[in-house]
């Protein structure tokens, strides 16, 4: 398994980055995140961590900008009927972060915004790993390659409900929506995650 790429990178595509190393070019799938983070470092060294996926008629090499995008992808294709692609379009539109935050809360709209990937899809991806993920973030081998991604933060300054206003805002919806979905919810009285948890029941209404 190769567990990761360094070297120069020379060039990008539209769902590719291309890394040479030592006068061996490796052309890596990469998520709109990755791509976005490494688009600006043409001509620089890069470290890319890599997933190998083998099928009969090819060898696709799939890269990431971190390991915590490697982690939610690994987790993500042991759901049935999701593939590298369809795993990169979901991270494509959330980080890892966002990504643990649509699980953890159930939040099916914001994963089925992702290109290809329909509600039922959305919905089996919440059902697989809201417990795995669950058990992830509390327990992670040190000797594993998996590093979970981690929730977003509490910061308390800001209080409970900019917390989960700006956490709806990272999901996709607008700030209005937010707002809207959150009129009602005594946010005083729960906790962060059933705030937002909440609001998302409000917002598929």
């Amino acid at each position: 398994m190769i567990h990761y790429i360094k070297g120069e990178l020379v060039a990008t595509e539209p769902s590719a980055v291309i890394v040479d190393t030592d006068n061996i070019a490796f052309k890596l799938f990469v998520s709109d995140n990755t791509l976005a983070a490494l688009s600006s470092k043409i001509g620089s060294q890069v470290k890319v961590y890599t997933y190998l996926a083998v099928r009969e008629d090819a060898m696709d090499l799939y890269g990431f900008n971190s390991l915590e995008e490697k982690g939610a992808f690994n987790m993500l294709i042991t759901v049935s009927g999701v593939g590298p692609k369809a795993a990169l379009a979901i991270l494509s539109v959330l980080t890892p972060d966002a990504f643990t935050l649509a699980v953890s809360s159930g939040d099916v709209k914001a994963i089925s915004k992702a290109s290809g990937v329909g509600p039922k899809i959305a919905a089996r991806v919440v059902l697989e790993l809201k417990d795995k993920l669950s058990r992830e973030l509390t327990s992670v081998s040190s000797t594993s390659d998996y590093i979970a991604p981690t929730p977003i933060r509490v910061s308390g300054d800001l209080g409970k409900y900019s917390d989960a206003l700006n956490a709806l805002v990272v999901l996709g919806y607008t700030r209005n929506e937010a707002a809207d979905a959150l009129k009602g919810i005594d946010s005083k009285n729960m906790q962060l995650e059933d705030i937002i948890t909440a609001a998302l029941k409000n917002l598929m209404r």
